[in-house]
C-alpha cells in the first residue's frame, strides 16, 4: 500500500482565489462551463500578461474540462502566450491590404529600430512586437495594433517610430 501524503506533490496554484472566482462568476453567463474557456483564457491573460501550462491545467479543473480543451481553445487564437510578455504588445499586419502597402518592409523597420525578431519583447520589457496575418482594420492599411487597442494606420517609417515611442510610454489608460 502506497501513503500518498509522502508521494502526493504539493502544487501551489498559479490563479489565486479572486481570479478563479471570476471564472466561476462568468458561468451563469454561457450555456456551458466549457463555453468560458476563451473568456476565462482572456482574464488570465490579463491578469498574468500570459498564460503557463499550469494555468490551462487550472482553468480545465474550475470548468470541468480537460487541459487539452483548454489547449485547443488557446492555440486556435494567436492572443495567449505561455511566457510573460511586455507591457503593450503590438501586432503589425502583414495580410494582403497591408503587404500590398509596405506592411512586411515597415515590420522589418520596426525590428531594427527595436533591434529584436517578431515576438520577441524590448529588454526593458515595454514591447512586444509580434506580426499578424490580418487584423482586419485594412482602411487603415498599413496597420498596427496594440493590445490595449490603440489602432495605428496608416504607417510609414515616420509612424512606425512615433508609434514605438507612443507605446514605449505605456498601456493607454482605461475608459
Amino acid at each position: 500500500m502506497v501513503d500518498e501524503s509522502t508521494t502526493a506533490v504539493s502544487r501551489t496554484p498559479i490563479l489565486g482565489a479572486a481570479l478563479r472566482a471570476k471564472i466561476l462568476e462568468l458561468t451563469p453567463r454561457y450555456p456551458s462551463k466549457r463555453a468560458v474557456t476563451l473568456p476565462a483564457l482572456h482574464l488570465v491573460h490579463d491578469h498574468l500578461r500570459c498564460v503557463p501550462l499550469a494555468a490551462m491545467a487550472e482553468i480545465a479543473e474550475i470548468l470541468e474540462i480537460t487541459p487539452a480543451e483548454v489547449h485547443d481553445t488557446m492555440s486556435f487564437y494567436g492572443f495567449f502566450p505561455q511566457a510573460p510578455i511586455g507591457d503593450v504588445r503590438v501586432w503589425i499586419c502583414r495580410s494582403l491590404s497591408c503587404m500590398l502597402r509596405g506592411g512586411d518592409e515597415l515590420l522589418e523597420h520596426a525590428c531594427r529600430h527595436l533591434r529584436l525578431e517578431p515576438g520577441q519583447t524590448t529588454p526593458d520589457g515595454a514591447i512586444t512586437l509580434e506580426f499578424a496575418e490580418c487584423l482586419g482594420v485594412c482602411d487603415f492599411a498599413p496597420a498596427a495594433v496594440a493590445d490595449d487597442g490603440r489602432v495605428f494606420g496608416p504607417l510609414d517609417e515616420q509612424k512606425v517610430e512615433e508609434m514605438l515611442a507612443e507605446l514605449k510610454r505605456g498601456r493607454k489608460p482605461p475608459g
